[in-house]
């Protein structure tokens, strides 16, 4: 995997991938930059969160569970001294569809932190990873 990451003007630098795709990252106006991008530490915490999400969709996809929708909220807290490092991240799965089992689920999540979600394990080096998760139900189409 490769990518570059380029900077802009002030404290704003566009990151490519190697998939071709960009997004701009920016400090915080206290540091210089303009906010008009995400943080970089703010990307790894969202890359956390995709690809645990990725991991949990694609196995209850493969169960065929009726899944129609997954949110990952997460909270994270950060070493106050250099290098600020996260300490503690908590994954919130809310995971909506027809008839899925909490049992499912809950395998999924695990799975997923424990031996597919590779930015996520990579954190947890340093990092509490808790996780939990709620399910709603879809609405049935009444036709």
């Amino acid at each position: 995997m490769k990518a570059r990451v380029k900077w802009v003007e002030g404290m704003s630098f566009l990151g490519e991938s190697e998939s071709g795709h960009t997004f701009l990252m920016d400090g915080a106006p206290e540091a210089g930059g303009r906010n008009l991008g995400v943080r970089p530490m703010e990307a790894i915490l969202m890359g956390a969160g995709g690809c645990t999400a990725f991991d949990v969709v694609l196995m209850l996809k493969r169960a065929r569970a009726q899944v129609t929708d997954c949110v990952v909220e997460l909270h994270a807290e950060r070493a106050t001294e250099d290098p600020k490092v996260f300490t503690r991240i908590h994954f919130h799965f809310v995971v909506t569809g027809q008839g899925l089992k909490a049992e499912q689920v809950q395998r999924c999540i695990d799975l997923s932190a424990e031996k597919y979600c590779s930015a996520s394990i990579m954190l947890g080096k340093t990092a509490e990873m808790t996780h939990d998760f709620e399910i709603l139900e879809t609405l049935r189409d009444p036709a």
